[in-house]
Formats: structure tokens, C-alpha cells, sequence
């Protein structure tokens, strides 16, 4: 029983993560859009728009290591 709630869980946090990394995705795309214009500066400004998703999706993933971590024990 535990071990199914584990791997729900994990496939919950793989779900989120993979929504931050597409949020994160279509940043860099819009960045990469704007320096392709010519406008580094708006690019470089755009991408920082990435760091909260790509933030978010390492601590779910730090998570999902743990609990990967737990069900073995």
C-alpha cells in the first residue's frame, strides 16, 4: 500500500515537473525569438522569466529523488 502511495506521488511530481519545464521552455523560446530580432537585451530579460519554473522544477525533482529514496528503505 505504501509503496503504490509512493508511486503516485512520484508520478505527481514528475507531472509538475514536466509542466515547469514546458513553462520554462516556452520562456527561452520567446527569449530566443527576441535575439533572433536583434534585441539581446529584451532576450536576456525575457529568460530570466525562466528561473522561477526551472527552480520549482529541481526542488519537485530533489523531491520525488527522496521519496524514491524512501520506498527503498
Amino acid at each position: 500500500m505504501v509503496q503504490q502511495m509512493l508511486a503516485i506521488s512520484i508520478k505527481d511530481l514528475l507531472k509538475s515537473i514536466r509542466q515547469r519545464l514546458d513553462g520554462a521552455i516556452a520562456v527561452a523560446r520567446a527569449a530566443e525569438a527576441c535575439a533572433e530580432a536583434g534585441d539581446v537585451e529584451r532576450a536576456v530579460a525575457i529568460l530570466l522569466d525562466a528561473e522561477q519554473p526551472l527552480y520549482e522544477a529541481t526542488t519537485l525533482l530533489n523531491a520525488a529523488s527522496l521519496l524514491n529514496q524512501c520506498a527503498e528503505l
